[in-house]
């Protein structure tokens, strides 16, 4: 089945390996290089230049296959993604690391409070999820500016000696990937990171200034990033583990 979205083409694939049938996405767009991503949903994703050939392709993904099994395997024990958010009291929500529980309180003025081991949230109107959802965002994402934007400045000062420029820092909010790195230097952070630990939040922050000076995940990469971050290898397992809450 062929999709076109956007300039892109995209297909569902599939291939054997040994007993197992791997399926997967395939998009051909304007990149220098092929990627292969296995999501936390078990997604697998494989995008390649526009002019890298179908055989080419299915080759690499073979070539792939024990790895993907593997990630695939690691999510399975995540299994099943956690389910859609009421926003009513009681209910756990993250904030780097700590589950805190939600209180909806009534009140004439909006406002979110972190207070002791609970969000509270102020609002006209208990019922109201939609509004309840926003105002815990938004609080979200104002923290997530002031968090990551200190820890950028760390990681970048341990490693800006090292030639690698500075670049510019973007949130965003995505819900396949924690970070990327752009062709144009721009670092992109997913905001719902400022739900996990400041370790993992570092790691991703780390992982992307690398990709300034070595854009494919190569020997030379993984070396590096070992050099700026010795233990990123355990801090990727736990982000891993993370399943985008």
């Amino acid at each position: 089945m062929n999709l076109v979205k956007t300039g892109k083409r995209v297909e569902r694939r599939s291939l054997d390996f040994g007993n197992t049938k791997i399926a997967f996405s395939l998009s051909f767009s304007t990149r220098k290089n092929l990627n292969i991503s296995v999501h936390p949903n078990l997604e697998v994703t494989v995008n390649a230049p526009v002019d890298r050939s179908l055989d080419d392709v299915l080759s690499r993904v073979k070539k792939r296959a024990p790895w993907i099994i593997k990630q695939k395997n690691y999510f399975e024990r995540f299994q099943p993604l956690p389910t859609e958010k009421e926003y009513v009291s009681g209910e756990t929500h993250y904030y780097l690391g700590r589950q805190y529980r939600l209180k909806v309180v009534k009140s004439d003025k909006d406002d979110v409070k972190l207070i002791g081991r609970y969000f509270t949230i102020y609002t006209a109107d208990r019922s109201n999820k939609k509004m309840v959802k926003e105002l815990l965002n938004t609080w979200y994402i104002n923290h997530a500016e002031e968090v990551f934007n200190k820890r950028f400045k760390i990681c970048y000062d341990s490693v800006k000696r090292y030639h690698i420029p500075h670049p510019q820092l973007r949130l965003r909010r995505m819900t396949k990937r924690w970070g990327s790195c752009t062709n144009s230097k721009t670092i992109l952070i997913n905001t719902e990171l400022i739900k996990t630990p400041i370790c993992c939040i570092d790691y991703i922050i780390m992982h992307e200034l690398c990709h300034l000076k070595i854009r494919k995940h190569d020997k030379n990469f993984y070396s590096l990033l070992t050099k700026f971050m010795p233990d990123w290898e355990k801090r990727k397992e736990s982000i891993e583990s993370k399943s985008m809450i």
